[in-house]
């Protein structure tokens, strides 16, 4: 019989549990590194970075998912999405990018890779030199797609251009401390996710 912890849970979940969150979380690495490598070759792509809570080390909390939460143990936090900053010369073709980013996870997947799909990611666009935030890149295939997501006024002023009501990006999410940038074509620096934490 397994070992059981003092809040009723077995050891043994909570290993497994723990195991599958930092699994996710350097699947999801992996997945920005393949992303931002097929961006490279775009043209209009200035830097990308990876924000969020996957751009910092692995972290416990109290998860809000039952029987941890309601017996208060502590996970590896868990990594839902991909966020992606991503700085751009020109917003025209940001349905080809999208399209870049969906065929890099699906090349990812198919050359042994972890599977991620596409709508696990969030890219925030933003302005070269000011890191004004533009919007987020839309995954809907037409635009505008006649969704209620598409209702928020501005979205789809510039195409696959998306906009969220009442939604600010906060500027510190781009802190150094807070960010890995993979790629700035300034530089030419190339940094890759995966390989940070070694």
């Amino acid at each position: 019989m397994g070992q059981v912890s003092k809040r009723g849970v077995s050891c043994a979940r909570i290993a497994e549990e723990n195991a599958y969150q930092l699994r996710r979380y350097h699947q999801f690495r992996q997945a920005a590194d393949a992303v931002a490598a097929a961006w490279r070759k775009h043209p209009d792509v200035l830097a990308v970075a990876l924000i969020g809570s996957l751009a910092v080390r692995p972290f416990k909390e109290v998860p809000r998912f039952s029987p941890y939460r309601r017996a208060g143990i502590a996970l590896w936090h868990e990594c839902k999405d991909i966020d992606l900053a991503l700085w751009l010369t020109d917003t025209r073709d940001l349905n080809g990018l999208r399209r870049t980013k969906n065929r890099a996870l699906r090349e990812l997947f198919e050359n042994g890779g972890p599977s991620v799909a596409s709508h696990q990611t969030d890219v925030f666009i933003l302005e070269p030199a000011t890191d004004r935030y533009l919007g987020r890149l839309c995954e809907f295939k037409t635009c505008p797609k006649a969704k209620p997501e598409c209702l928020v006024p501005g979205c789809g002023a510039t195409a696959f251009l998306q906009q969220h009501q009442d939604f600010r990006f906060r500027p510190d999410t781009l802190a150094a401390d807070r960010m890995v940038r993979l790629f700035d074509r300034a530089t030419g620096q190339v940094n890759h996710a995966a390989e940070a934490l070694r």
